[in-house]
């Protein structure tokens, strides 16, 4: 019986496709593919970890790009930016599949590896197109627009041209507090960063140590704003939970307000 291997990456989605390329070049028989904090779970396979080479993934995204769709594509992008436990894996056995077949197949949701790929980038889509819709900014002292955010799914990539070109005036910083990285745009670029953060910025509110009195004061009119005109015997919350789901509410204002 032929040996699996368990192949360890570096997260990144170079470091997959090297991945990917490996297992042509070596002919492995793939258990399982771990990015980093991920414990081998095959007891009888061979360890191996793979260094990332950027000409292998350039490779390895070329031949794919050839036979794949926008849309196929679109779908591996996001797939690997959803985390979901062994979704390399499946995106391993789809790129088999697509390089494998004459004709198109990146649309063929007959194949359970394709439908899955699919299912996990309309996840990270819809994350996507919230985390544009509900991050938002507070003015720091250093006249610094910032927002913290924790999604579910690494969108932090996905979501960084929308910023730029919405407030390419201003300079800004949206930090994944869960993945410990930012973007920063200095007016000119974009640059993916690291920070220590103090628990206390908080995702929404205006501790004075950090923001701006401008922002502390607007803060508190748009508090005050909502609570006069939010009719508690007109609500609907259940089509309001249904359009805004309560584990965006912390992103926002008006949902966090002080206790009375």
């Amino acid at each position: 019986m032929e040996q699996q291997v368990v192949l360890s990456y570096d997260g990144s989605l170079e470091g997959f496709l090297s991945c990917v390329f490996a297992t042509y070049e070596e002919k492995l028989k793939v258990a399982e593919i771990l990015p980093p904090g991920k414990n081998m779970q095959e007891l009888f396979s061979e360890a191996r970890e793979i260094i990332t080479d950027p000409e292998k993934a350039k490779r390895v995204w070329s031949s794919l790009k050839k036979k794949t769709s926008a849309a196929g594509l679109r779908d591996v992008k996001y797939a690997f930016l959803s985390e979901i436990d062994g979704i390399e894996k499946q995106l391993l056995a789809m790129i088999r599949y697509i390089i494998a077949e004459d004709a198109p197949v990146d649309r063929d949701f007959s194949h359970p590896s394709v439908l899955k790929v699919a299912q996990a980038a309309k996840k990270v889509g819809r994350e996507k197109h919230r985390m544009e819709a509900f991050v938002r900014f507070r003015l720091t002292r250093d006249a610094i627009y910032f927002a913290a955010i924790e999604p579910d799914f690494n969108v932090l990539p996905l979501i960084k041209n929308h910023f730029r070109s919405r407030y390419a005036d201003q300079k800004w910083i949206i930090y994944d507090l869960k993945r410990n990285f930012g973007l920063a745009y200095d007016l000119q670029n974009v640059n993916f960063i690291t920070m220590d953060l103090d628990p206390a910025i908080g995702i929404s509110g205006a501790p004075e140590a950090y923001f701006h009195t401008s922002e502390i004061s607007f803060q508190k009119l748009w508090n005050q704003y909502f609570s006069s005109t939010n009719i508690k015997s007109r609500a609907n919350e259940k089509l309001h939970v249904q359009h805004l789901p309560k584990r965006y509410w912390k992103y926002l204002t008006e949902k966090n307000l002080p206790e009375k």
